[in-house]
């Protein structure tokens, strides 16, 4: 004996909806993660005159009290997921680097595009730190006595198309940033 399906059993046909659904509203920002994030920038205006004995536990200070507002749900829009990646991105542990990346992506979700870049620095830094190449050239360090480099770097991964997509500059113009860094004074 043949079975046909009934017609209501065939497989779904998804097509492309005829419109795009309308931008759904962003929340606002939470203005709290605004205060830490501008404290945080504001922390680095003159890099050459920081105080690293200050800075490093004020970084700790607002990367405690970010965790607290994720773990409380205190965060919505682009902008505080996007703040959040670069107070995280200043930690010291691969997981601090790691969570700084994941922020990142969920800054780009939420309708900040902008984010594609500490999202690719974020995860260069991380890869960095647990012994592998970076990936996107987003890194640049000094031993001290030592010349600038962005080793160890895994160049041939990614094309500066796709650093492009990210706003990391092509290879070409990463040389030539490097090569400026190693005329700069200390």
């Amino acid at each position: 004996m043949l079975w046909a399906a009934p017609a209501s059993a065939a497989a779904p046909v998804l097509a492309e909806p005829a419109t795009r659904p309308a931008p759904v509203a962003q929340p606002a920002s939470n203005p709290e993660m605004t205060a830490l994030f501008d404290a945080d920038q504001k922390a680095r205006d003159t890099p050459a005159t920081i105080d690293w004995k200050v800075l490093w536990p004020a970084d700790r200070a607002r990367r405690a009290r970010t965790q607290v507002l994720l773990d409380t749900g205190a965060l919505h829009s682009g902008d505080d997921f996007y703040h959040a990646a670069y107070l995280f991105q200043h930690g010291k542990t691969p997981a601090d680097f790691l969570k700084a990346h994941t922020l990142a992506v969920v800054a780009t979700g939420r309708g900040k595009p902008e984010a594609v870049w500490i999202a690719a620095a974020t995860l260069d830094r991380y890869l960095q730190r647990i012994g592998q190449p970076q990936i996107y050239g987003t890194q640049f360090q000094r031993a001290p006595g030592h010349a600038w480099t962005q080793e160890p770097y895994q160049r041939e991964l990614l094309s500066d198309a796709l650093r492009q997509a990210t706003n990391v500059p092509p290879l070409v113009d990463q040389a030539k940033q490097l090569e400026g860094y190693q005329h700069q004074p200390g």
